[in-house]
């Protein structure tokens, strides 16, 4: 099966909106329309914007809703992070790892937060988009296959002969290719039924499939509110089965950043220092986070907290060199697994898709 296509993923392959904010084609179609009619507007907004000194307003975009995961960056305002690099931050929900990618390529918001994956393929798709990653958070991806070990599952080659849940515009189940290829799998023999968000984790919960795809600190505690057991759940996460590939980054307009590179560097520096207090203590985050989402349930978002930090963020190799770099050579590699499943339009360059020219010294990015 190394080096095929893999045709069963076909059919499922076309977005169909959902927690991803639609499809990276739709994005396409419109971001084209948009950057005419925007980046004349966002000029004048760099103009304006670019002498500030003092309280620069900075709107931020995230990828999702306020949940534990967006607690480090509401910690990083109330602690004073934020406001010490003289910055006026406000931070504006999103509708998925995709939403964000179109709202700073345009200049609406000059920074946000992205899967880097999902900006590869706009770039390739928009070619001289003016966005670009800055810095890593997620050095490992959440993109994981769940499965409950009393229906079989446990590891990958388990799959075989299972029913799999995949929400089509997934970007858990957009990485299932590669990451087939890197266990071997014979996907002939994985029944994939196309399932819906809402109904992803009660499906397996019902035992109606097997495993899903999805974000792993998201399918996991969604199965313990079904009242999974959670000794029953199976967290395949993909980063640790032979993808290489990186996840959520710090995005930004590169228009605003070079005109402001200091407002994007003590930006960084912030947002460092609001996820080193997170990871200190996940609960006080929170804390922060209820203050902006009081309906959410604190408990829970702790543990979604702790999760992201313990699979996601706190890495070996962020505890040991700092948060927000990436490894040249392992970049090199995911590119080359996204072309498994994506075919490029244009030469892959990586240099397009992350600069460390923003990124504050290493002892500013140090999460102990």
């Amino acid at each position: 099966m190394k080096g095929r296509r893999l045709p069963l993923f076909a059919s499922l392959r076309q977005p169909q909106g959902g927690r991803f904010g639609g499809a990276i084609c739709a994005v396409t179609t419109w971001e084209t329309f948009m950057l005419k009619h925007t980046l004349a507007a966002f000029a004048a907004t760099v103009a304006l914007t670019g002498t500030a000194l003092a309280e620069t307003k900075l709107p931020f975009a995230l990828d999702w809703k306020f949940e534990g995961p967006s607690a480090p960056y509401f910690a990083a305002i109330d602690n004073g992070h934020f406001g010490a690099a003289d910055l006026s931050v406000e931070i504006s929900a999103g509708q998925g790892s995709l939403d964000a990618i179109p709202k700073v390529a345009t200049g609406a918001f000059p920074v946000g937060f992205a899967d880097i994956n999902s900006l590869i393929k706009f770039l390739d798709q928009n070619p001289g988009a003016p966005v670009t990653a800055v810095m890593m958070i997620y050095d490992k991806p959440p993109f994981a296959v769940v499965g409950r070990k009393s229906l079989g599952v446990s590891e990958p080659k388990d799959l075989e002969g299972k029913v799999l849940g995949a929400p089509p515009p997934d970007g858990a189940w957009a990485q299932f290719p590669a990451f087939a290829t890197a266990n071997d799998l014979d996907v002939s023999a994985i029944k994939v039924e196309p399932v819906g968000f809402p109904t992803r984790e009660p499906m397996l919960a019902e035992g109606n499939v097997d495993a899903v795809t999805g974000f792993s600190f998201s399918s996991y505690l969604n199965l313990v509110r079904l009242g999974v057991p959670e000794d029953d759940i199976s967290t395949i996460l993909m980063a640790d089965y032979g993808l290489a590939l990186y996840g959520n980054a710090i995005i930004v307009n590169t228009d605003f950043a070079s005109a402001n590179p200091d407002v994007i560097k003590g930006f960084l520096t912030a947002v460092a220092a609001g996820w080193k207090d997170a990871i200190a203590d996940p609960a006080k985050a929170i804390e922060s986070l209820m203050e902006r989402n009081p309906a959410a349930d604190a408990g829970l978002e702790t543990r979604r907290l702790q999760l992201a930090i313990d699979a996601n963020v706190a890495t070996e190799a962020a505890m040991a060199n700092g948060m927000g770099a990436i490894d040249p050579a392992r970049m090199e590699k995911a590119i080359a697994q996204l072309g498994e499943n994506y075919e490029f339009q244009n030469a892959p360059d990586a240099s397009l898709y992350f600069t460390d020219a923003y990124l504050p010294d290493a002892g500013s990015r140090m999460l102990k």
